[in-house]
Parts: C-alpha cells; sequence; structure tokens
C-alpha cells in the first residue's frame, strides 16, 4: 500500500519537511535571489503565512547543509554552499509581556543558548549589548561573517498596540536590543527580519539605516503563499483525491479551494497565492474549513479597530495609496494598515494613473471567519450555535426567495434575545441607530459569504442595504420607530432599485421597520 503524502500544515522547520518527506514548495530560487539582493532585508506577512519556514530555510542554506536542498532549485543558483554561523532568534515566545523588565529578561532567555555557546562578558547587561557579544565572538572564532535571522519581530509589541505607556516601555527595550545590527555590520554577512506588522525604522531599527523592505515588491511577491502555478505542478492529484472524498468532481474542488484560501496579492499586479496553513490543513483533514481562524482572530486587531472606530460596512474595497495602508504600525490614524499587513485585507487591483490600490477582503475563510468574530465586539450580540442557525434559517429563506419567512425568522430571533449586556452601548457607538442593524445584517450575510453592500451610492442617494443572492437582488431600507411604507417609498422615489434593472436577476425591493423599544422587526413590506 502506497504511503500517504504528508502535508506540512504545522511543520515550520525545513530540515524536518525534507528529511521526513513532506510536501514541499519550492521557494529556494526567490530566497537566493532575496540573499542576493541586499544583506539587511525586512519581509512582512500575515500570520502562519509560511514566514517561519522561510527563516528556517535561510538558517539551512547559511549552515551550508547543502544536501537538504539536492533536487530544489537553488542548486542551479548557488555554487559556493559555504558555511557561516547563524543566530536564529524566534521572538513569539516573548510576546504578552507587561512590562520592560520582564522583556528583558525573556530577551536574555532567547539569548541563552548563544551564549551558552559563545561567552558572555560581564559587561553585557542588555539585550543588545549581550547580542552584539555574541555576533563578535561568533565571527572572531568562525573567521566568518555571522547570519542573523530575526523571526516574528513585533510580537513583543502587538499586544502592547492600545497601551501607550507600554508601548513605548517594550519599544526602549526592542530599540537597544537592534543597536548591534547597525554596529556590527562588518562582521553581519545577511540580516533578515519578519513580522506581521510594519514598525517604522525611525522608532525600532533606529540605527539600520540600509534595511531594504521587500514587503511590496513585485519580485518577491510569491515568496509566502502558493500560487495556481505550483498547485498545478505538485497539488494537482492531491486535489483530485479530495475531490472523490467530497463528492465533486476536481475542477469543483478546485473552485472551492480557490474561493476559500486564494486571493492573497502582496504587490500591484502580482499572483494571487493561498494562504498555505489553511491548504494545507483542508487537504490533510480532507475537508473545507476556516483553519486560519481556528487559531484566533488576534486581540491586538479587534482592539485597534474599536480604537479607531472602524466602519466594517466600508472594509470591502477601500481605495488607498500605498502610503494610507503601508504605514508604521504607530503612525496609524485609522485601523487599515494593521487590516492590511496581518491579512483581513488585500490588494485587488491597482491603477498606476492615479497610483490607487483598491484594497478588499482576501476568500471566504478571511469574510466568514472575520465578520463571525466581530459579530459580538460590534452588535453585542454573542455569536454561539442559536446565532449561526437563526443567520442559516434567514438566509435559506432569501435563497428560495421567501423574504416573509425571512423576516419572521429575524423577528422572532431579535426578539427572543435575552437583554445583552453592553447592547444599549453599541447603539450609541455608531452614528444612528439604523446603523446599528445595518452593521448587524452586514455582519449576518458576510458571515455566510453572501455579498452584501450598505450605503450603497447611486442618483437617487444611498440604499441602507443591497444583498446580492444568486438569483435575487434584495433592495433594503430601514426605518427607525418609522413605518415600512414609508421605507418602501424611499427606495421608489429616489429610484434605489433602478441601477439594477438590467440585471438578469430578479430585483425585489423590502422597506423594513425597526423598534427601538422592542428592539426588534415591526413590520415590512415586499414590492
Amino acid at each position: 500500500m502506497a504511503r500517504k503524502r504528508r502535508y506540512p500544515a504545522n511543520v515550520q522547520t525545513f530540515s524536518k519537511m525534507i528529511q521526513d518527506g513532506y510536501v514541499y514548495i519550492d521557494k529556494t530560487d526567490l530566497m537566493w535571489q532575496m540573499v542576493d539582493y541586499s544583506n539587511y532585508v525586512f519581509l512582512s506577512r500575515p500570520r502562519r503565512f509560511g514566514k517561519s519556514l522561510l527563516s528556517s530555510t535561510l538558517h539551512s542554506y547559511f549552515d551550508g547543509d547543502r544536501e537538504l536542498f539536492e533536487g530544489l532549485k537553488i542548486m542551479e543558483l548557488e555554487k559556493e554552499w559555504k558555511r557561516y554561523p547563524v543566530i536564529h532568534l524566534d521572538l513569539s515566545v516573548a510576546k504578552g509581556q507587561e512590562s520592560a523588565e520582564t522583556l528583558r529578561d525573556k530577551m536574555f532567555n532567547i539569548l541563552r543558548p548563544y551564549w551558552l555557546e559563545y561567552g558572555r562578558d560581564e559587561t553585557e547587561t542588555q539585550p543588545g549589548s549581550l547580542l552584539e557579544g555574541i555576533i563578535r565572538r561568533a565571527y572572531e572564532r568562525s573567521s566568518s561573517r555571522v547570519a542573523v535571522i530575526i523571526d516574528e519581530y513585533d510580537a513583543p509589541l502587538l499586544d502592547a498596540l492600545d497601551k501607550p505607556e507600554l508601548l513605548e516601555d517594550l519599544r526602549s527595550v526592542m530599540q537597544e536590543f537592534y543597536v548591534p545590527l547597525k554596529a556590527a555590520d562588518p562582521t553581519i554577512k545577511f540580516c533578515f527580519i519578519t513580522g506581521i506588522t510594519k514598525f517604522s525604522q525611525l522608532s525600532i531599527f533606529s540605527t539600520i539605516n540600509n534595511l531594504s523592505v521587500i514587503s511590496m515588491l513585485p519580485r518577491f511577491s510569491t515568496i509566502c503563499g502558493i500560487t495556481d502555478e505550483e498547485i498545478d505542478k505538485l497539488l494537482a492529484d492531491d486535489i483530485a483525491d479530495l475531490a472523490k472524498d467530497m463528492n465533486c468532481t476536481a475542477v469543483e474542488m478546485r473552485e472551492k479551494l480557490r474561493l476559500m484560501y486564494d486571493g492573497y496579492h502582496f504587490s500591484e499586479n502580482s499572483e494571487a497565492v493561498y494562504n498555505p496553513f489553511s491548504l494545507f490543513n483542508a487537504l490533510q483533514a480532507r475537508r473545507i474549513q476556516n483553519y486560519w481562524f481556528s487559531t484566533g482572530t488576534p486581540r491586538f486587531l479587534i482592539n485597534q479597530m474599536k480604537h479607531f472606530r472602524t466602519d466594517i460596512t466600508t472594509m470591502d474595497g477601500i481605495e488607498s495609496t500605498s502610503t494610507e495602508f503601508d504605514l508604521p504600525t504607530e503612525g496609524m490614524n485609522s485601523a487599515l494598515p494593521i487590516l492590511y499587513q496581518a491579512g483581513y485585507l488585500t490588494i485587488k487591483d491597482y491603477d498606476a494613473s492615479s497610483d490607487v490600490y483598491t484594497l478588499c477582503i482576501p476568500n471566504k475563510e478571511v469574510r466568514v471567519g472575520f465578520t463571525q468574530g466581530l459579530l459580538p465586539e460590534y452588535t453585542g450580540l454573542n455569536d454561539g450555535p442559536v446565532q449561526r442557525g437563526f443567520a442559516l434559517k434567514f438566509w435559506n429563506a432569501l435563497r428560495n426567495e421567501d423574504i416573509d419567512l425571512a423576516m419572521r425568522e429575524m423577528q422572532s430571533y431579535l426578539a427572543g434575545l435575552p437583554y445583552v449586556e453592553g447592547f444599549k452601548k453599541k447603539l450609541e457607538e455608531v452614528n444612528n441607530v439604523e446603523g446599528f442593524y445595518e452593521w448587524s445584517l452586514y455582519l449576518i450575510f458576510s458571515m455566510l459569504n453572501v455579498y452584501v453592500v450598505t450605503q450603497q451610492k447611486c442618483a437617487g442617494g444611498r440604499v441602507d442595504v443591497v444583498v446580492h443572492m444568486p438569483s435575487t437582488i434584495y433592495v433594503l431600507e430601514l426605518k427607525i420607530n418609522g413605518t415600512a411604507q414609508d421605507a418602501l417609498q424611499q427606495i421608489n422615489s429616489h429610484n434605489y432599485a433602478l441601477p439594477y434593472a438590467t440585471s438578469d436577476k430578479r430585483v425585489v425591493k423590502v422597506g423594513i421597520s425597526f423598534s427601538v423599544r422592542t428592539k426588534t422587526v415591526e413590520e415590512w413590506i415586499v414590492e
């Protein structure tokens, strides 16, 4: 019996992946080009996107482990295979620190294996001075320059983004830590720094003025992630096998995987890439699920969205220049940069004449998982089995073009909710009460991967909610303590449905009235 393929769903070590026969997506040619591009490189990518594997591959490369790379693209490029001392630090273990003192202690612990190997001078009382001493002694012992790899450089700072005083204390520790990377330049062969977010060079890498940021360079846009071409070459048979298990054709399965996990673009006009963590998990578990979100929506992201009072209904399809969304973290005046850098928005289009990018939610996995996580934060409604049950019933009724059943489901669900803590405060946070219900409807539809737009502009004004179902377009107007007839009259008098008159889908107009007193639907009229 043939041995089943091994998928690296949770493997981040290059040597283990090669030696134990895991499927490996060969990025070694891009890695070699990156090393040749600059001596100091910074790359930001979302979590679980292959940054740690790339760091581990660099470690093996500089360690001279030539045999691990047999048969890979780099063998046609690299001729010397010289061995260098490697200092490889994973700062993800330093997250969640509550003071500068505990962070210093944690940084000393991270450096411990290296000062045990290369020694430590009694004057090296700070993490940065210890790092400088380790680099110097590694160079002196080997007579070779040193490769420095720092993975998840921003992990110690992310949880403190909404705590300015703590952030400043932690940042001062990290500033001191990175100073030696400039001072030790003559003894450093290559320095690679990776993370999720982009702190400014002034605030973190204050002395590294030769740091090359490659995060948005087209030539390196696919260095993390999996392209369609790579799937065709390495995973076509795997997808065909998965299709058999799920009783569909290989073409249908490929489309399901594309809609679920593909769609990330990290530069203008670049190839789309799949989330490798989710794709390999799907192949391993033999089912399609929200794997990226099973590890949890980062708390720092939710906090930043709340801090900047982000209007979630405008997230999908934002037009922006790179100076607005590729900002350093501490220069943000909105949550847009962190939404992009963390992978919840990605580049979907680019207009070179105006230098304007269009940012959208990458795929179904992000849309469903993200909005599901946001529901309790933005509405105060708990996202549990009951809520999911309502959402599915509501969606099925709309799909079957039974708007009366859909509205009865909503009326019953909202009426049956216990008083949710924070509900009143949520109503106060939006610009108006209608906005609260727009948020709720937007999140419910988005959780089900239904295309929904709120405050849709048209010649006659702004439509509250437009829902695009497979065969029907629903134009919804909401009235708070008004009448459903007033809402429907507004749709007609302002020609809200006119932009969809030429669509091959059926257009349904719905006027809805909500009551703040009863916190549910009062009445609706369908046309």
